[in-house]
């Protein structure tokens, strides 16, 4: 008999840090077209990507939600969740 841990799918984690900044918005993006409604992603940065989340919101308006999971002041990580189809 399966138990919810057998169950429990793997998170997948977007770690931008080891990344040249001019990738880094880019990578996530493409993270996003890829994700299916309800599916989501932790990512990882060095800074608190209020600027991503700004531009995620100007160009998929009510397409995804965050959720901070860690606020600093090292690293922040942040949970991003599909909600609906484009």
């Amino acid at each position: 008999m399966p138990t919810d841990a057998d169950s429990t799918e793997a998170t997948t984690v977007l770690d931008l840090r080891p990344l040249i900044p001019p990738e880094r918005h880019a990578t996530v993006f493409a993270a996003l077209e890829r994700l299916l409604p309800g599916e989501s992603f932790v990512l990882i940065n060095d800074h608190a990507p209020l600027p991503l989340l700004r531009h995620i919101e100007a160009n998929w308006p009510g397409l995804f939600e965050s959720a901070w999971l860690k606020d600093g002041p090292e690293e922040w990580q942040l949970a991003i969740t599909r909600t609906a189809e484009a």
